[in-house]
């Protein structure tokens, strides 16, 4: 699948929709130049929320034949300032304030976030009707097989880069969902991650084994938790490109389908 060339434009906007929490804002970048309708991918943002660097991100995804949909996932605690990468991790106020964030949300919270979505993007006439992908960042990657095994009938592929605690012995541990999905799951695991250690990566293949989950795997060696993410702090040029080319594998059958 082809990305798009510098003459291509992109377009965004912002979608405002009313839950029961309050109104969550979606960010929407669709493909320049065409009406559509386009495959839908929802992307699941990394614990430091809706910014620039996240949204030139889904801008090149974008750029792949897709509406790309960003949910703000911290809608319900209000506006916040942005964090600074270095100072989350350390000891200290900034860290306190981020892990408070990341504490607001949880799966049962994002997937009724997820539903309201889903049917926004049902209704816009850019937007393929049918299957869609999901694809999440660090915190994001858990929301990701999340919504593979919560929303089975819609979501086709589901990829999750560098994602943290997707088999933990907790109860809504994704892993717990692997029977549940019909998607095609891609992981791409840092090497160096311990919010993904070798005992988590072992479970989550053993789920997916024994309910006869398509899930693929895969470690970048030498990478670290948030390799992809461009502006993190431990962004890998070559990792990231590598994800990018994978994505662009994996959405291709959705973007070729009629």
């Amino acid at each position: 699948m082809a990305s798009a060339t510098g003459g291509e434009r992109m377009s965004a906007e912002r979608v405002d929709v009313t839950t029961a929490d309050g109104t969550l804002d979606v960010h929407i970048f669709t493909p320049g130049g065409g009406a559509g309708p386009w495959p839908a991918v929802v992307l699941y943002m990394d614990a430091f929320g809706i910014r620039p660097d996240l949204a030139s991100m889904a801008q090149r995804l974008a750029s792949y034949g897709c509406v790309v949909a960003v949910p703000n996932l911290y809608y319900r605690s209000g506006p916040f300032a942005p964090f600074d990468g270095r100072a989350v991790t350390v000891d200290g106020p900034e860290r306190d304030r981020f892990k408070r964030m990341i504490a607001s949300i949880d799966h049962a919270k994002v997937m009724r976030d997820s539903a309201a979505l889903l049917a926004v993007l049902d209704a816009r006439a850019d937007v393929r009707a049918g299957s869609l992908a999901v694809v999440g960042y660090c915190m994001g990657g858990g929301y990701a097989l999340s919504a593979a095994g919560t929303f089975p009938g819609r979501v086709a592929v589901a990829a999750s880069f560098h994602g943290g605690s997707l088999a933990t012995e907790k109860p809504d541990s994704p892993h717990r969902l692997a029977a549940q999905m019909r998607a095609r799951v891609y992981v791409g695991a840092a090497e160096i991650d311990p919010t993904f250690p070798p005992e988590q990566q072992e479970r989550l293949q053993r789920a997916a084994a024994d309910a006869g989950t398509d899930l693929t795997l895969e470690i970048y060696p030498g990478a670290r938790h948030g390799f992809a993410v461009t502006g993190h702090v431990m962004y890998d040029r070559d990792a990231s490109e590598r994800h990018w080319q994978v994505l662009a594998g994996l959405l291709e059958p959705l973007a070729t389908s009629s």
